[in-house]
């Protein structure tokens, strides 16, 4: 499978982790609990194939930095967080870092 794809659903799986720990109150929740291991268990195992293809590092600063810029759009779309302009500026920085270092393989 291309590892483009495995590491889209990595990406997703770990977004779907971290919105289920949010829900699970500390793990207090049984069923946002489950979803927490199974997304976060999904997003290393989808990762792990992606790394047979990509270089590591490559493949952990997207995972990572689109992950995390996913996750902040989350936590202001469902969980209603505040967003500023130092909050999309950090957004853009992390999504540029990912593109320059995806970039930086290609041209070796």
């Amino acid at each position: 499978m291309n590892p483009y794809i495995l590491l889209m659903l990595a990406i997703i799986s770990e977004v779907f982790g971290s919105s289920m720990l949010k829900l699970s109150k500390g793990f207090s929740k049984w069923l946002p609990s489950i979803g927490v291991l199974l997304g976060m268990s999904s997003a290393f195992f989808f990762l792990s194939q992606t790394l047979k293809e990509l270089p590591l590092g490559v493949a952990y600063a997207i995972w990572s930095g689109v992950g995390t810029a996913l996750t902040a759009v989350v936590g202001v779309v469902l969980w209603k967080e505040a967003l500023n302009v130092k909050k999309v500026l950090a957004i853009l920085l992390i999504i540029t870092g990912v593109i320059i270092m995806k970039l930086s393989t290609d041209m070796s």
